[in-house]
């Protein structure tokens, strides 16, 4: 049977997604940041970069655990609003932070390592977000496609360990993110494995 078209879908999930930034914009104009604002902001903008990253890596798992094909259906704006969210999480550092002078932003990269694996992560992303289109994946083609978006895995996995080496002492929180990711990446190699032993036990044609 086919599953129904949902046509408000995708809007519902852009509306939730852009609401914590909408709410970081109030809390903003309000004054109710604290008293680091760009911290704040470059919290909030990261944990969230993760949160949508994440969640666009859950949607293959949650059709094969459970047959549902709506996180199919919304899987690249999830992704789309992951990579706006890191965009935002850098600009915020080299814009309201560093001013964009370039020499202390390049001695950051060079000194912390956690701001380097980020900086990795999102030039991750950067691909993913360009060949989202289904334009893209005709260009490429299925299969290189769907091998190229595996690097959302290490972006996010990059984007754990951003996390906790910014957060150094309660690490609680990215580490759930990280055992999160892990089952993802279980489910995804259970499934590979069981496609595998399909494809072999197939019968030939004569």
């Amino acid at each position: 049977m086919a599953s129904p078209p949902l046509p408000w879908l995708n809007p519902a999930v852009l509306v939730g997604g852009l609401a914590p930034l909408a709410l970081l914009a109030v809390q903003g104009a309000q004054g109710t940041l604290g008293p680091n604002v760009i911290e704040a902001v470059l919290n909030q903008t990261g944990l969230l970069a993760l949160v949508f990253l994440v969640g666009s890596l859950a949607c293959t798992p949650l059709k094969l655990l459970f047959g549902w094909t709506w996180p199919i259906r919304v899987r690249k704006l999830v992704g789309l609003m992951a990579f706006g969210y890191a965009v935002l999480h850098f600009l915020t550092y080299a814009v309201a932070d560093q001013g964009l002078a370039l020499r202390p932003i390049l001695e950051d990269i060079t000194k912390r390592k956690f701001i380097a694996v980020g900086l990795i992560a999102l030039v991750l992303l950067v691909p993913l977000a360009v060949t989202s289109t289904n334009a893209a994946v005709r260009r490429l083609g299925f299969p290189a496609w769907k091998r190229l978006h595996r690097l959302g895995y290490l972006a996010a996995a990059l984007g754990v360990i951003h996390f906790v080496w910014r957060v150094k002492q309660d690490v609680t929180e990215p580490f759930i993110y990280g055992a999160v990711l892990t089952v993802l990446l279980g489910i995804r190699a259970v499934e590979a494995v069981r496609k595998r032993r399909r494809t072999r036990e197939a019968p030939r044609p004569a």
